[in-house]
């Protein structure tokens, strides 16, 4: 018993030991794939990148394939999280759509090289996203383009195609993080502040409801 109790206080540093140093490897992982994608990226920029030498990188994560794995997931778990339609603040379309739009956006400007890597990904063919991962993907899409064909069948909302609205959404705010530099060119600024991306939620959303026949 003594000796179980003795341990247990270091197993808790271990465990956290362990998960801040994944934290960290991953963070060097999206950026990297970001810059260079999956075949460009090697286990040695990463490394390098998380300040960690190759053999104990590879410790935690075994090879780059279950590595990038792990980034997609990553992101796309976190977007699945915060982004259900039905779980959106407001009894009414265009709030729930408008709280949808913003986080959106905010994990655009907070989560920018992650919205690259699922870009980049799904431009090659999307080869590398797990069954599970699809049908994640597939099911809360389907949840989503139902509840907006309910808001039409009740005359909520204009008859429109609940797909392509998911469609727009998607393409208007994830080009503030995978476009960023051609913004930022445009505008003539060197990094998108949090004023930028208030200005395109505020601009998408208005769009977005005016485009469905909702108030704004």
């Amino acid at each position: 018993m003594e000796n179980n109790q003795a341990k247990s206080p270091q197993k808790k540093r271990s465990s956290l030991s362990r998960k801040k140093h994944e934290a960290r490897i991953l963070k060097a992982a999206e950026e990297v794939f970001a810059q260079f994608g999956f075949n460009g990226a090697t286990i040695d920029t990463i490394a390098k990148r998380a300040g960690l030498s190759k053999q104990n990188m590879l410790y935690y994560f075994a090879s780059k394939q279950l590595l990038y794995q792990k980034v997609l997931e990553d992101i796309l778990g976190l977007w699945l999280d915060s982004m259900a339609l039905l779980d959106q603040p407001g009894q009414d379309p265009a709030s729930k759509l408008e709280s949808y739009i913003r986080k959106k956006i905010e994990l655009s400007r907070t989560r920018p090289n992650g919205s690259k890597v699922f870009a980049t990904e799904i431009i090659n063919g999307a080869s590398h996203l797990s069954a599970e991962i699809r049908a994640k993907l597939l099911s809360r899409f389907e949840e989503d383009v139902r509840l907006v064909e309910s808001w039409i069948t009740a005359g909520k909302m204009d008859q429109i195609d609940p797909q392509h609205l998911f469609f727009m959404i998607w393409s208007t705010t994830q080009t503030y993080a995978d476009f960023s530099a051609q913004i930022e060119l445009i505008l003539g600024k060197k990094k998108l502040t949090l004023p930028d991306f208030e200005d395109a939620a505020k601009f998408i959303t208005q769009v977005i409801l005016k485009g469905t026949g909702l108030k704004c």
